[in-house]
């Protein structure tokens, strides 16, 4: 059983920062992908940014020059950097990894922090 735990959500104000933490715990061989998705009110869930094993990354083209994605492979942590926020950012964030374990590769996700850009 693997499980995701995301902390760092809150409420920001315009302008200001926040960093995100999702830590996996469990019988995990590697992880080959992390990622982070959101959801806003009364949309679809999107990604947000995502890391590979080799430290490539790939951002939605409205968090570029923003956030930054990394990745902590001793401590099974992906982070998320988020700078200069905007209203817009508002939404519950969710982590996914894809994980190894002696069952197979799957993906798992966390339950997911809510992160609220508000003056």
């Amino acid at each position: 059983q693997v499980q995701l735990v995301e902390s760092g959500g809150g409420l920001v104000q315009p302008g200001g920062f926040v960093r995100l933490s999702c830590a996996a715990s469990g019988s995990i061989f590697s992880i080959y992908v992390m990622g982070w998705h959101r959801q806003a009110p009364g949309k679809q869930r999107e990604l947000v940014a995502g890391i590979t094993s080799g430290d490539s990354t790939n951002y939605a083209d409205s968090v570029k020059g923003r956030f930054t994605i990394s990745r902590d492979n001793a401590k099974n942590t992906v982070y998320l950097q988020m700078n200069s926020l905007k209203p817009e950012d508002t939404a519950v964030y969710y982590c996914n990894m894809g994980v190894i374990t002696a069952a197979g590769a799957r993906d798992y996700w966390g339950k997911g922090t809510l992160v609220t850009v508000s003056s």
